[in-house]
């Protein structure tokens, strides 16, 4: 499963639509070039129906908001819907302020969505319509705990049968459910905490993954979640001594080039719950 769906990636080489935050837009355009895909950044009015009409799946990342690109997500966000596309929101820091909030909201209401990516504390807050986060980390009471494992698992699988969409908790351990069919991966290092930008490029990734296997959305969606934490866990064994976050990062995306369907198959750490 995993195999097929990283190895599709290279072979269809899919054209993704990114209208992200620019604190981490570099990072996302050269993961989604080592894993096989090509980015398109454009967030102008003007231009992104015309954009995304040219790619195969659109992902949106509310990262760094201002009035325009709200503008431009909704617009962009129906025009994929209008052709089929496929298309996933990052609702960076939902609950750190009215306005994200109510933008992720929007575009969940307006926007048929293929998958929703956050941390647990992003996911809870659209899940009950409002919370409070860190600014865009989980809030430490959100954090998901043995005692409230079960609990948060029903949760999330109530949350993606709402929104007939696939949902992704990332933290120490990720969560990908649609609902009925949950995976819980347990791939990845806590030095990833340490570098901006993994979620951002694991957005990104996750619909380069969907079009290149739109039938198996589910599957596509825990590949891509496997081979992003498994590239962090790779990346950090090959850190040499002086080395810093700034090299990390380089790793991971370095490790994602390299990454083969074998390599994902035999690292990939998973559990269907």
């Amino acid at each position: 499963m995993l195999k097929d769906c990283i190895e599709n990636v290279r072979k269809k080489a899919p054209l993704v639509h990114n209208i992200t935050n620019y604190v981490t837009v570099n990072d996302v355009a050269n993961n989604l070039l080592a894993c096989g895909a090509s980015p398109i950044m454009a967030d102008d009015l003007s231009e992104v129906e015309e954009i995304t009409s040219i790619c195969g799946g659109l992902n949106i990342n509310i990262g760094t908001l201002s009035k325009n690109t709200v503008s431009s997500m909704l617009l962009a966000g129906k025009k994929a819907n209008e052709l089929g596309h496929k298309v996933l929101l990052d609702p960076v820091g939902a609950g750190a302020s009215e306005m994200r909030t109510k933008t992720s909201l929007q575009i969940m209401s307006d926007v048929k969505l293929n998958v929703i990516r956050g941390n647990i504390s992003e996911i809870k807050t659209l899940a009950l319509g409002s919370a409070k986060t860190q600014g865009v980390d989980a809030n430490d009471l959100d954090t998901i705990t043995q005692s409230t494992f079960e609990s948060s698992i029903s949760f999330i699988k109530d949350f993606a049968k709402k929104m007939t969409c696939i949902v992704v908790v990332t933290g120490a351990i990720d969560i990908v459910t649609d609902g009925d069919k949950c995976y819980i991966i347990k791939n990845g290092v806590p030095e990833m905490t340490k570098i901006t930008g993994t979620g951002c490029q694991l957005s990104a990734m996750i619909v380069a993954f969907l079009v290149a296997n739109p039938k198996n959305e589910l599957e596509a969606t825990v590949s891509a979640v496997c081979a992003m934490g498994l590239a962090g866990e790779i990346a950090w064994k090959n850190m040499q001594n002086g080395d810093g976050n700034s090299t990390y990062r380089n790793r991971i995306i370095d490790a994602i080039y390299n990454m083969d369907g074998k390599i994902l198959e035999d690292g990939a750490r998973y559990e269907i719950a």
